[in-house]
């Protein structure tokens, strides 16, 4: 049994790297995800026929009603929806993690009261309590815990019902402080604690009750502080904390895949917070200090602001004549366009002007939207062709030779001062460069800041027009438009 599953952990691991890499790429993702349930699939089976947790048909029966919950979050579930998803899902990994730890301090307990023989032990299959098992079950606890809470904060900012701006009080920093080094304190009691001959899992008990406290707390902490502007770095981060929690698991247990997985899991989590922090130009450091992101408020619609400067507001006739006739267009797709749906009625304009003879692309910048990638899995599901896709740093010199750059509900990401303003918050976080083309239509519902809450300079500039109203209901007068011409 013993060399059956452990086979079958390896098959698995191979099928979560083989996954991983497809998931690098739009056209082979798809097939990626695939291969990486399969492969979770092989390893949980492994793993409870290993320990003889349940019965077959148990096990059949819990797949078949956690495939069915799955299935249904994947139909019901909007793809606006799907940052504050994935961030909850990031918490219950990271929670589940921690439940198992502390499942298996219990069970050392248990064998405690029964005795300190070997017997007892060996009931419940456990060998005596030594320091890889101690330190391994506190971390999954402490990265556990702080994934947990903070998880379910950033689902709070990123469904609204925690605001988006940073949130602080007198004194947080020091607390959150306080409560880091407290819960190294709780760590450290346990391992003072161990003895080298005799069994006593009572100390680490403690430990595990006040570090998992103090860790839900820090978890909470961390995450408030931190802007909606910042938060697909916040996800992609506690992506990584969840795998590092199930790597500590799975040395708790034993347990080969989980130790993979959580591995994997955890360093391209690393890997993707680094990308993403080179994409906004911040440090990590920077970011856990909180204070990018305001979400700003809307301001009405005006001919001009306090400056002076005006703001020119175009028709969906006009810029659908500016569409129709140009010979090179790239499209800036945004969160707005998530919020409105609009990502169908995006690709019906971009097939109908390729038919009319232009060159269409989107412009992808790494941190669009809500979460990482959240821009490529809205065109995705929009069947949009993968190779009319482009990152920032494949387009962004080709902007001073498009007619007409389209920008649907993107704000921070476009804003010009974050090259030319040191005064900005955004100051020289890399955007997309819309503003060298020679017309820019910018479609938004009103004049409202962005996610960092400071005004876009682009809506400003003589080469713009603002296109006001809901994006789909644009973009598909837009296609009426462009028909008739």
């Amino acid at each position: 049994m013993t060399t059956a599953v452990n086979l079958a952990y390896l098959v698995a691991s191979v099928l979560f790297i083989l996954g991983m890499k497809r998931l690098s790429s739009p056209s082979t993702a798809r097939a990626g995800n695939r291969l990486s349930a399969v492969g979770m699939l092989v390893a949980v089976a492994a793993t409870l026929l290993k320990g003889g947790i349940l019965a077959p048909w148990a096990i059949v029966a819990g797949v078949a009603l956690g495939g069915a919950i799955g299935a249904l979050l994947a139909t019901r579930v909007q793809m606006t929806a799907m940052p504050e998803m994935v961030a909850a899902l990031n918490g219950f990994g990271g929670g589940a993690s921690a439940l198992v730890a502390v499942a298996e301090v219990v069970r050392y307990l248990d064998a405690q009261d029964e005795g300190l023989a070997g017997a007892a032990f060996a009931r419940h299959g456990l060998e005596p309590l030594g320091l890889v098992t101690v330190v391994t079950v506190l971390l999954s606890v402490l990265i556990g815990a702080v994934t947990f809470s903070g998880s379910f904060v950033a689902f709070g900012k990123l469904n609204g019902r925690i605001s988006g701006k940073p949130l602080a009080f007198p004194g947080i920093r020091t607390l959150t402080v306080f409560l880091a080094v407290a819960s190294l304190a709780a760590a450290a009691y346990p391992l003072a604690a161990l003895g080298d001959s005799r069994f006593d899992a009572g100390p680490l008990w403690l430990a595990v009750c006040v570090l998992a406290a103090l860790a839900l707390a820090l978890g909470v902490l961390l995450v408030l502080p931190i802007g909606g502007a910042d938060m697909p770095v916040v996800v992609s981060l506690l992506n990584s904390y969840s795998g590092l929690a199930a790597a500590s698991t799975g040395f708790v247990l034993g347990n080969y895949a989980l130790i993979v997985t959580g591995a994997l899991v955890g360093a391209s989590g690393i890997i993707l917070t680094r990308i993403m922090c080179e994409a906004m130009n911040r440090s990590l450091v920077h970011v856990l200090l909180g204070g990018f992101g305001g979400g700003g408020a809307g301001v009405a619609v005006a001919a001009g602001d306090a400056a002076g400067r005006t703001v020119r507001e175009t028709t969906v006739e006009d810029a659908a004549v500016l569409l129709g006739y140009a010979d090179r267009v790239v499209i800036v797709p945004g969160y707005g366009l998530a919020v409105a749906q609009a990502q169908h009625a995006v690709r019906e304009l971009g097939d109908l002007l390729q038919a009319r003879g232009a060159a269409v692309s989107y412009a992808i910048h790494p941190v669009a939207g809500r979460m990482p990638g959240h821009m490529n899995v809205l065109l995705a599901e929009a069947n949009v062709p993968y190779d009319h896709l482009h990152e920032m740093e494949e387009i962004n010199d080709q902007f001073e030779r498009t007619d007409v750059a389209l920008v649907i509900g993107a704000n921070d990401v476009v804003n010009p001062a974050a090259r030319s303003d040191p005064s900005s918050p955004i100051y020289g976080m890399p955007v997309l460069n819309v503003d060298q083309a020679r017309n820019v239509i910018v479609m938004k519902r009103s004049m409202a800041s962005g996610y960092a809450g400071v005004e876009n300079e682009l809506f400003h500039l003589p080469n713009n027009q603002m296109l006001f109203g809901d994006a789909r209901r644009s973009l598909e007068r837009l296609v009426s438009e462009v028909k008739g011409l």
